[in-house]
């Protein structure tokens, strides 16, 4: 408890900003204090990072820690982000992004930073909905689920997020739940101190919009579904499609080395420089 009360204060602004916008049970707190011990682990001084959201649910969470905070527009984190990293390389650049925010206006951002392979850390909260505008479907919301704009049931597909990123060219990525958050804050940090694009899709709940809508039970309920749905990426390897359909796998599902996007871009200013002279 103590080593807790520790970090409230040491990374939050526990005096300025609370209390929170997230409704009781929301699983992005979990997410945050993942962020929170990945960092204390690594020993980051607060100033040597800077995080950034977009809009919705997790846009709000960079207000609430003691970091460099940007909360830009939707769909625009990633590009704040490359232009921070851009301009201070030097700088730990996070960012937090909901699975529409990132892969439905935002969704071009988002592959092609990972094509660029830009050194940016970027943590997907994906809770299937649309939670803070009125709980619209989203690009992961399932076939088959309601929402308050698929009243009878959803017709599309949802993106694989993590995949995406891994056939995008992101040079670490991978996926765990809010229910594991030991394992969610060990994989944080893995993907921090990753040099490249790093992606760490997160299953989450909104067991507000999402949950109740589609009678999934209490904030309890869906973390205890993601407890008995979960596969690690070992175990995933030697089952079939049949027994792998409606799972969640987690774990690394990637890790590879790629040319950085800053060091390239600074081998054609140093090219530039040669030719001008």
């Amino acid at each position: 408890m103590k080593e807790v009360t520790k970090l409230i204060h040491k990374y939050l602004r526990h005096d300025k900003k609370f209390p929170h916008v997230s409704c009781p049970g929301c699983g992005n707190g979990i997410i945050l204090g993942a962020l929170i011990r990945a960092i204390d682990r690594i020993g980051f001084a607060k100033d040597e990072i800077v995080l950034i959201s977009g809009i919705g649910c997790s846009g709000r969470m960079p207000v609430y820690v003691d970091f460099n905070t940007l909360h830009t527009t939707h769909g625009r984190a990633l590009t704040f982000a490359t232009g921070i990293k851009l301009a201070k390389p030097e700088l730990t650049v996070i960012v937090f992004m909901g699975d529409g925010d990132a892969t439905a206006i935002g969704g071009n951002h988002f592959i092609h930073a990972a094509r660029r392979n830009v050194d940016v850390s970027a943590i997907i909260f994906n809770n299937n909905i649309y939670g803070m505008t009125g709980g619209q479907f989203s690009p992961t919301t399932p076939y088959g689920m309601k929402a308050t704009t698929a009243p009878y049931w959803h017709i599309e597909h949802a993106f694989k997020i993590a995949e995406l990123a891994v056939t995008a060219g992101a040079v670490f990525v991978g996926r765990e739940t809010v229910y594991n958050a030991k394992g969610l804050d060990a994989l944080i940090e893995k993907a921090l101190l990753k040099k490249g694009f790093s992606v760490v899709e997160t299953i989450t709940h909104c067991h507000i919009q999402y949950g109740r809508y589609n009678r999934l039970g209490t904030a309890v309920d869906m973390l205890k579904w993601q407890r008995d749905n979960s596969i690690p990426v070992e175990k995933a390897q030697k089952l079939s499609s049949e027994e792998l359909e409606g799972k969640i796998i987690t774990g690394v599902l990637v890790d590879r080395e790629l040319p950085i996007y800053q060091h390239e871009y600074d081998r054609i200013r140093e090219r530039a420089r040669e030719i001008a002279v």
